[in-house]
Parts: C-alpha cells; sequence; structure tokens
C-alpha cells in the first residue's frame, strides 16, 4: 500500500479524490491501492527543556544557558493529535512507500519528515511538489514524484531554523524575564520577533526626537502651474530672498521644453510580501488577514502557492499561459485581447534563475463564487497577472524650464500616450480622465507673460511611523529603506523572517503587548519601548544581523553553508549573552501588569480632579471651588475674589472649556452668545481684570481659490505684470488695468494681503 501524508484534512481529501482513494476512515482515506492520511500542521515539535534534564523546568539563572547536546523531537502532547499519530503510525507500518504531500516549502517539509522520523519509519519516501492543489497539478505531480533524498538540504535549514529559534528563545525569554520582569511578566524575546520589535521603537524614539529644521522655496505660478528654483530647496533666508525679490520685477519666459518618450511597465506578479503589503495600503487588511485569505484561495485551487519570495515565474510556465487567460472568462473583456496571437515573454516576467522552489503567485484558472475579501485579493492576483502581458504603457515625460530675471525654474509632467497595460487597473466608474494627472499646457520656447512668484518658509519632516505595509517591507530589507524593487529583490535573501512567518511575527508582538495600533500606525507600548531599551547586546536587536542568519539558512537549503555551524554558533552567542546579562548590577522591573494598573489610577485621579485641579489664574495660589452658580477661588479667604460663572452672556459653558480657558487663556469658538445684535459667535477670554469678555468671530472674506474674474470684461482673468494688474483678455479689447499705486493708496496703511487686494480689484473697497 502506498500511503500519502498530506498537512492538512482539505489537502488530504483533495488528493484523495484525484487518486481515487474514495472509502473514508477515521484520519485518512483509503483506495485504488492508496491510502491518504494528513497532520493538523505540527503534529510534532521540539521537546521543552524539562524533557531534556528535570532541573531545566525551574525558570532559575543558575540554570542558563540550556544547550542540549542533540535536539529531539516528540508528539504533541494533545488528545487529538496523539490519536492522529497513532492512525499515521499505524499505517506507515504498513506502507510499501510514504508519499510526503507536505505543503511544498521549508515549514512543510519540517512537519512531515518530524512525523516520519517520531513514527520511526525507515522505508522508502518520495515526495509530491505541486504548486497548486488543481486536479491537473496533482495529477503532473504525481506522474513525476521525486527522492525524499532531494529535499534533505530543505529539511536541515528548517531543522536549523527550528534549532536557532529554540536556543535563543528558550534562554534569552527565560533570562530577561527572570532578570528584568517586574510582577506578572514574561519577557518574550525572539530571533526575529525582537529586531522587528526594535525597528519600531527606533522609529518612534526617531519621530519623538526629531527637531524640525527650517529651509525656504522659491517657486512662482505660471500659467496655472507650479515651477520650483531649479537648484532646489534654501537653508538660509537670505540667500532666497535676494532671488525672491529679483524675480518679481520681471516677466517669467520659457527657456526650454524637452519631452522624452519612455515606457512604464507593468506592476511585477505578487509575491507573499508584496501581496501583504498591497491589501494592507488598499484595503486595510492586516498581514495576518492576507496570509489566511490567500491561503483559502490556494486550498480552493483558484491560486498557486501562496508563501513565496519571488516575483518571477518560470519558463515551463509560459506553455500554460494561454489556456489560464482562457479560462478566465469572468476576466474576458480584459484577456480577449490577448488571446488568437502570441502571448508577450518577457524576461520582467520569465526567469528561472530568479525562481527557486516556486514561482510568483498566479491564478491557476479555475473560477468559483467567493466572499467578498477573498475576491477583492483574487482580483489584484489575477489583474497583476494579465497586466504582465500587455504591451508597456507608452509616456512622454516633459521637463520644462523658465525663467525671471536669469533665475531659473523647473516643472516636470507625464503625459501618457499609449495606455498599455494600465487598461487593465481603470476605474470604469470613475470620473476622473486618466491623463489628468501630471499633465502640462501646451508650453512654446520664448514666450512671456506675468507670474506670481512665492517664497516660503517650510520645515523637514520627522519619517512615519511604520504601518504593516511599511514593517513588512522593512523586514524584507533588513531595516534598509529600499524603494526600489530590482534592488529590493537582491536583498531577499538578508530579510528578517521568512515570507510565510513574517504576519505571524507582528501578531506575536500584538500578543505580547510590544505594540499596538492607532489606525494604521504601529506605535510601541511602554513595555515594548522598556525591552528594547533593557536588552544592552545590539545583536539580539540587529535586523541585519538576523539577516545574515537567514541567508545563512537559505544557504543550507542550497547545500552552501553547514546546519552543524549554524547551531554551534548559535549555541556560542546563547552562551555569551547569558554570561553578560547575568552579570548587569541594575533590574529592570518591566511589568505590563502594573504600568496597566499605574495608567488607570492616573485617569481616575484625573478624571475626579477635573476642573477642581487647576490653579487660580488671578491669585496662582488657591485651586477652583464649585459653588451654585460659579467657581470661586479657594483662597478667598486671604482676599482673592476671583469668580468664573458656569453662564455667561445666556450660554452656559461646558467644564470642559472652562478647563481650556484656564490653560490656554480661552475657549474655542462657541455659537449661541446673546447680545443685541442677536445670537452671535466667538470665544471667552478673561480681561485684564479676571472677568470674561467675549471676541466675536470676525467675518474674513477669503480670496478665492482660483483666479479673479475682471470686473469689467466679466470674461478674462486678472493678471499681475510689472507696475498694474490687468486682465487677460486684452487681445479681444478689454482695457482694464489697476496700478500697483492705485492699490496702495486704497489700502491706506493696511497690510497688503492677498485677500485685501482681491477685494479692491473687485470693486468692494
Amino acid at each position: 500500500m502506498k500511503v500519502c501524508i498530506a498537512e492538512k484534512p482539505s489537502v488530504a481529501r483533495e488528493i484523495a479524490t484525484v487518486l481515487g482513494a474514495k472509502t473514508r476512515h477515521d484520519g485518512y482515506y483509503e483506495g485504488n491501492g492508496y491510502a491518504v492520511t494528513y497532520t493538523f500542521g505540527h503534529l510534532c515539535t521540539l521537546q521543552e527543556p524539562n524533557d531534556y534534564k528535570p532541573h531545566w523546568k525551574s525558570w532559575d539563572l543558575n540554570n542558563l544557558p540550556m544547550l542540549p547536546e542533540k535536539f529531539k523531537t516528540k508528539v504533541v502532547e494533545n488528545t487529538g493529535i496523539t490519536k492522529q499519530f497513532s492512525i499515521v503510525k499505524s499505517l506507515f507500518d504498513k506502507a510499501e512507500v510514504v508519499i510526503n504531500c507536505g505543503d511544498a516549502g521549508q515549514e512543510g517539509e519540517l512537519i512531515q519528515r518530524w512525523v516520519l522520523d517520531q513514527a520511526n519509519y525507515k522505508g522508502k519516501v518520495q515526495r509530491l511538489w505541486i504548486s497548486s492543489l488543481t486536479t491537473e497539478a496533482i495529477k503532473e505531480g504525481f506522474e513525476n514524484l521525486k527522492p525524499a533524498e532531494d529535499y534533505d538540504n530543505l529539511y536541515y535549514a528548517g531543522f536549523s531554523r527550528a534549532i536557532g529559534d529554540w536556543l535563543l528563545g528558550m534562554n534569552a525569554t527565560r533570562l530577561y524575564t527572570v532578570k528584568h520582569g517586574g510582577y506578572k511578566q514574561v519577557l518574550s524575546v525572539g530571533r526575529v520577533q525582537t529586531p522587528t520589535l526594535a525597528m519600531v521603537v527606533n522609529r518612534f524614539k526617531e519621530i519623538e526626537n526629531f527637531k524640525p529644521q527650517p529651509y525656504w522655496e522659491l517657486q512662482t505660478m505660471y500659467r496655472d502651474t507650479l515651477f520650483s528654483y531649479e537648484e532646489g530647496r534654501f537653508l538660509k533666508m537670505e540667500d532666497g530672498q535676494v532671488l525672491a525679490d529679483k524675480v518679481k520685477e520681471d516677466d517669467f519666459e520659457i527657456v526650454s521644453v524637452t519631452k522624452k518618450k519612455g515606457k512604464d511597465y507593468a506592476p511585477k506578479l505578487f509575491d507573499l510580501t508584496g501581496l501583504q503589503v498591497y491589501c494592507n495600503k488598499k484595503f486595510g487588511f492586516s498581514a495576518d488577514e492576507t496570509l489566511k485569505i490567500v491561503q483559502k484561495l490556494y486550498e480552493q485551487k483558484v491560486v498557486t502557492y501562496p508563501r513565496v519570495d519571488t516575483t518571477f515565474l518560470p519558463n515551463d510556465v509560459y506553455p500554460k499561459v494561454a489556456g489560464i487567460l482562457k479560462n478566465l472568462t469572468k476576466y474576458s473583456g480584459l484577456t480577449q485581447p490577448l488571446l488568437g496571437k502570441k502571448i508577450k515573454k518577457s524576461s520582467k516576467v520569465f526567469n528561472d534563475k530568479k525562481v527557486t522552489d516556486h514561482h510568483a503567485i498566479i491564478p491557476t484558472g479555475v473560477q468559483i463564487n467567493l466572499q467578498y475579501n477573498q475576491q477583492q485579493v483574487y482580483d489584484i492576483i489575477t489583474k497583476r497577472f494579465i497586466a504582465v502581458f500587455y504591451e508597456d504603457c507608452s509616456v512622454s515625460n516633459t521637463t520644462v524650464i523658465g525663467k525671471a530675471a536669469d533665475v531659473n525654474f523647473k516643472t516636470t509632467g507625464k503625459e501618457i500616450l499609449k495606455k498599455g497595460w494600465r487598461v487593465v487597473f481603470e476605474d470604469k466608474n470613475s470620473e476622473q480622465k486618466p491623463n489628468e494627472a501630471g499633465m502640462l499646457p501646451n508650453f512654446i520656447k520664448g514666450e512671456k507673460g506675468p507670474h506670481e512668484p512665492s517664497f516660503l518658509e517650510k520645515q523637514t519632516k520627522p519619517p512615519n511611523q511604520f504601518t504593516e505595509a511599511s514593517l513588512l517591507r522593512a523586514m524584507e530589507t533588513a531595516g534598509k529603506q529600499v524603494d526600489d524593487e530590482e534592488l529590493r529583490d537582491l536583498m531577499k535573501d538578508n530579510g528578517i523572517g521568512r515570507p510565510s512567518t513574517r504576519a505571524n511575527i507582528i501578531e506575536t508582538l500584538f500578543r505580547r503587548q510590544y505594540i499596538k495600533r492607532n489606525k494604521k500606525q504601529l506605535l510601541p507600548t511602554v513595555t515594548g519601548i522598556k525591552l528594547i531599551d533593557t536588552i544592552q547586546n545590539d545583536l539580539l536587536k540587529s535586523a541585519e544581523l538576523t539577516g545574515k542568519w537567514e541567508k545563512q539558512l537559505k544557504d543550507i537549503e542550497k547545500g552552501e553553508f553547514s546546519a552543524g555551524t549554524f547551531i554551534n554558533n548559535m549555541k556560542r552567542m546563547v552562551d555569551q549573552l547569558v554570561y553578560e546579562v547575568r552579570s548587569e548590577t541594575k533590574r529592570a522591573n518591566i511589568s505590563q501588569t502594573i504600568t496597566l494598573q499605574n495608567r488607570e489610577k492616573e485617569k481616575k485621579v484625573k478624571k475626579r480632579a477635573g476642573i477642581a485641579a487647576e490653579t487660580c489664574p488671578k491669585c496662582k495660589k488657591g485651586t477652583l471651588l464649585k459653588g451654585k452658580s460659579a467657581y470661586g477661588c479657594s483662597n478667598y479667604k486671604n482676599g482673592c475674589n476671583f469668580i468664573l460663572p458656569f453662564t455667561f452672556m445666556e450660554k452656559k459653558i461646558s467644564e470642559k472649556q472652562l478647563i481650556r480657558l484656564l490653560q490656554k487663556e480661552s475657549t474655542v469658538n462657541l455659537k449661541g452668545f446673546k447680545t443685541s445684535n442677536g445670537s452671535v459667535e466667538g470665544l471667552v477670554r478673561f480681561n485684564e481684570q479676571f472677568n470674561l469678555v467675549l471676541e466675536e468671530k470676525q467675518s474674513v472674506k477669503k480670496a478665492p481659490s482660483n483666479k479673479l474674474i475682471c470686473p469689467k470684461c466679466k470674461k478674462g482673468t486678472i493678471l499681475k505684470g510689472k507696475e498694474a494688474y490687468g486682465c487677460s483678455n486684452y487681445k479681444s479689447g478689454c482695457k482694464f488695468i489697476f496700478p500697483f499705486k492705485k492699490i496702495r493708496e486704497k489700502a491706506g496703511n493696511k497690510p497688503l494681503t492677498k485677500e485685501l487686494v482681491y477685494a479692491i480689484l473687485s470693486g468692494d473697497i
């Protein structure tokens, strides 16, 4: 009998159906000479510390480091798992050959090898290696079964990873918990989770400690197009001010218009991290949610194996492309232009050297009804697949140089000449014209006209807090900021974590209460910050070092690095870490429970105190006491007569606004104050005697954001010249002119704001 073992009951069912094993038994399917059984993920695990030495059960610094000479596995202690393992072992005992049908990846290999080892199976083993669960793929896989030995290095890499995580996780977690943990606090430390947490904490601190630096930008508006000073920003105001004053005097002249034709390439196919990043940005899905959705799509046979880190396809997939496109009947409007002619084959899509075990995530051509979230993820995977076979998008990149008083300004824009692959992603319901973004007017070299220069002070900005999308990218590149897709591909070997585990690492940080969500932002908790501050060993927090470990694990998988060397290096590091931390003299006493309890106490005290906690603004000595109709000063016996009424000008003011008044010297604008002119809006302040006064809200006539229509012809718009404002319709005979001198006369002593000039030109003043 041939015994097949899959990783999940659902996958076993699919394989059994294809093989004709139709009789269902408890824990397996049988028929046609096959028995198809399954695990529930990990049936076996590495032994616990106390399985090696009973005294290692105690969390004691004297027991550290725990460094087993040989690592062993055991069956997970769970009634259901123990029962299933017995069924699997009984089938192995009767098997002429075992076919490993585990997930085609490092973790899948490890799960099944541990079961084979624990069951003490010594017979022949073959490997099923498939990238999708379609009937065709399963049949093809069974026709091309591989010897299990071909995947030994994959197992060694998985085993090394598990041992590395055990060594560091078990030892470092106990070490920091006993040394620095406070009340009810376990300080979980891990090979990947700790450097990931360090990235979040370091970013948070970088933003908190950021000091904005001023800089100045010289820009000008010409024909509704913003031009910027060609040489960039100014770090000294006086340097830019000289040029800003200079350009006001001259018209703006177009010096050159350069158009270069170029190509925009279709977005790459998805690897798992890319899909998680996209779904977090576009749909707000967490990395874990996206992984669960795409895993379900794989099990429903509609997409290929998802836990991948490549965006390429091997050349042997190319002959299948036309068939997949043809089967995507729900996308026939997009696939029809591709069918009936030779399918495009690009090295940006097909590259055997960029594919190891699995290729990029693509649709299989199977179509079923999906739930809404599943459909969203499936839709973007499918559209990316279709788009890479369309023609490239042709664009014209335009650069325009202009000058005023020999000061050069520049603007750029893009014009789409031929949409190509962009039609795949067009929103048919959108009213926006696809060519509007980044479009420029038709400028002609030598043309001149009035312009509106502006010299603006700005400030440097800190980096953004991490989102799940940006944290996933940072994990992929070991913390380095990389936007270029090609460069990011080169760095994947040194990323921290694997595509399949990164989502779980982030979820673990949430579970441990080391990070929290603020809308899309990921922020460290007090406990998370304290833990990273407490860990003095930089190697534990280094994303770069963890990336090097990941590279070594990949090299083990390729047969280019020794698993024994990796494990010995990890043991040496743990030994050194234990020595360092045990020698530390200060104790951090970190406790999330105590932190939360203290926070609750502070909230209660603050809530209870309210306005009573505020100091009297008049005498600066007493606090406020609540009376029947007003608050008064507790220092009244010593002569302070400060009174703060609940109601002012028939308007009741909330305690929150009164606190704001005391702290910030005014309320916000409030409606409903009764005056001789009726009900008005305004804010409340103190006068010099600390009596309440109302400051009515002034209605300011804002300058229109668009151009001012000429008050004479009602057709043209107002343009600014050298000595006067005029009408853009002057060529058609409009003679409206308003000299600057007349503007200044009408303004009197008032400062010439944009709003005031508009009011004068409109005839309102």
